[in-house]
């Protein structure tokens, strides 16, 4: 299948990328490997007629808005994302609208808001937005905005709270959350540590605050990445999706990983904390989505529009 996969890719002058948390053998086959929008970026980089989004929807909705003249495809179109979900457009379009209401009946000037949306959202999240931010660069470009301006961060509380707490401000947040990240269990991270004695705790920043409390380094998922690179330490405990574990032992074959257990569910353990829609991404649905060039991801012009403008402004930003 692997073989069949990388001589379609040649055929139709195809790319294939894949995020972090994709199957081990995704990212095998995968000519770029890294978070959504590195590979976004990424892809306004190479010559080739097709790209292959191996991730979820709201990946290959940015993507393409990034690269408007390339057939982008994506393995499943169902592959969605708790976190993307639980922001739906007119929720956030009304949530908006209240908030500037609220603004002017407190004579907080003219009741302006400024909307700060995590890359993890629809296009038509990103066209209301004025800024994206990505994990790594949040904390920047939120320092950027003036001090006085009132902020509406969404749609994840776990990062919006971490990025109040290190930047002073006092964004009003959405309460979203994506369900891997804010199922780890305490406990289970407890008991590795008194386990572990002086192991390093890794942790990306939407897990929930008492993790990131009992961590040493967080950060974005090629920051924890790189750390393990970089760092002379053997020996790590990873809160966070677990298919980063694969990119890890790969570039560290000599040091060791341990994942954070996810909480205990309907009396079943799991060792590692997978997302399920990530999973959806299989050998067989690339080689079909490469084969048909199907399913194609179309983002309406307007809303692609609109959408680029807060990316845009993000990479002037930071």
């Amino acid at each position: 299948m692997k073989e069949k996969i990388r001589a379609l890719c040649k055929e139709k002058n195809a790319v294939i990328f894949a995020h972090y948390y994709t199957r081990p053998e995704i990212q095998e086959i995968a000519d770029f490997i890294g978070d959504s929008l590195a590979l976004a970026q990424q892809a306004t980089r190479v010559h080739a007629d097709i790209l292959v989004m191996c991730g979820v929807h709201f990946m290959g909705e940015t993507m393409k808005i990034l690269c408007p003249d390339k057939k982008v495809l994506i393995p499943d179109m169902n592959a969605g994302c708790s976190l993307a979900d639980s922001c739906k457009a007119e929720d956030l379009k009304q949530f908006i609208e209240q908030h500037k209401i609220n603004s002017l009946s407190c004579g907080e000037g003219r009741g302006e808001v400024l909307v700060v949306s995590y890359v993890n959202t629809s296009a038509d999240v990103k066209a209301l937005t004025d800024v994206v931010v990505t994990s790594s660069n949040a904390k920047k470009i939120v320092d950027q905005l003036p001090k006085d301006a009132k902020i509406i961060f969404g749609p994840d509380h776990n990062l919006g709270s971490y990025i109040n707490s290190v930047t002073g401000r006092h964004m009003l947040l959405w309460n979203g959350a994506c369900h891997v990240h804010s199922r780890f269990s305490l406990e289970a991270l407890l008991q590795l540590k008194a386990e572990n004695p002086g192991v390093e705790v890794l942790a990306h920043p939407e897990c929930k605050a008492p993790i990131l409390a009992q961590s040493d380094v967080i950060g974005s998922t090629k920051a924890l990445l790189e750390h393990t690179i970089q760092s002379s330490a053997k020996r790590f405990i990873i809160a966070t999706e677990s298919g980063i574990l694969f990119e890890m032992q790969r570039a560290c074959p000599d040091k060791e990983f341990i994942p954070v257990p996810p909480e205990v569910t309907e009396g079943v353990g799991c060792s590692c904390n997978e997302c399920e829609y990530m999973r959806m991404n299989t050998l067989e649905k690339v080689y079909a989505c490469l084969k048909n060039e199907s399913p194609e991801m179309i983002v309406p012009k307007e809303t692609a529009e609109k959408a680029l403008s807060s990316i845009q402004r993000m990479l002037e930003m930071s």
